[in-house]
C-alpha cells in the first residue's frame, strides 16, 4: 500500500504516465497548484512548496528503488515543485503563468550548471534537487522580467 501510494504521488496522480513527454505533462497538470498557491498568498504558497518536497523527495525515493532506474521519466513531482517555485513570487495573470511554464521547461531540459550537477545527487533527492534549481532560474527569469515592466 504505501509503495502504491508512493508511485500514484512520484507520478503525480499518473500525469507521469501520459504519452510523451511526461515532464511537460507533470508542469501542466502543476497549473492549477501553481495558480493555487499564488491566490492563496506567499504563506501559504511556501507551506504548499514544501509540503510537496518532502512528498516529493520521499515517493520519487521510493519510485526510483521500485523501478531500479536513477531518475525514472514517469516521476514528475520534481516538475510539481520545480513549477511551484517558478512561480511562488510570480505576478498574477496567464501570461505570467505561460511564461513562467515556457521559461520552467526550458531551464529542466536544458540543465546549465549547476542544475546539471544536483541531479547526481542520490534517489529522491537528485530527482527533486534539479528540478529546483531550473524553478530557481525560471522564477528569477520572471521576476527580472517583471521588474524590467515587459509584458
Amino acid at each position: 500500500m504505501t509503495t502504491r501510494l508512493a508511485l500514484i504521488l512520484a507520478t503525480f496522480f499518473r500525469a507521469g504516465h501520459l504519452p510523451k513527454a511526461p515532464g511537460t505533462w507533470g508542469t501542466v497538470a502543476a497549473i492549477p497548484l501553481a495558480l493555487f498557491s499564488q491566490w492563496s498568498g506567499p504563506v501559504a504558497a511556501w507551506i504548499l512548496l514544501l509540503v510537496i518536497c518532502v512528498v516529493g523527495t520521499w515517493s520519487a525515493d521510493v519510485a526510483c528503488r521500485v523501478l531500479q532506474k536513477p531518475d525514472p521519466q514517469e516521476v514528475v513531482i520534481d516538475e510539481v515543485a520545480g513549477f511551484l517555485l517558478t512561480m511562488i513570487d510570480a505576478p498574477l495573470g496567464w501570461g505570467w503563468v505561460a511564461g513562467g511554464f515556457l521559461l520552467f521547461r526550458l531551464f529542466d531540459i536544458w540543465k546549465p550548471w549547476p542544475v546539471n550537477r544536483l541531479e547526481q545527487l542520490p534517489g529522491g533527492w537528485g530527482v527533486m534537487a534539479d528540478d529546483l534549481a531550473a524553478g530557481v532560474y525560471a522564477g528569477l527569469c520572471l521576476l527580472l522580467i517583471a521588474r524590467m515592466g515587459l509584458p
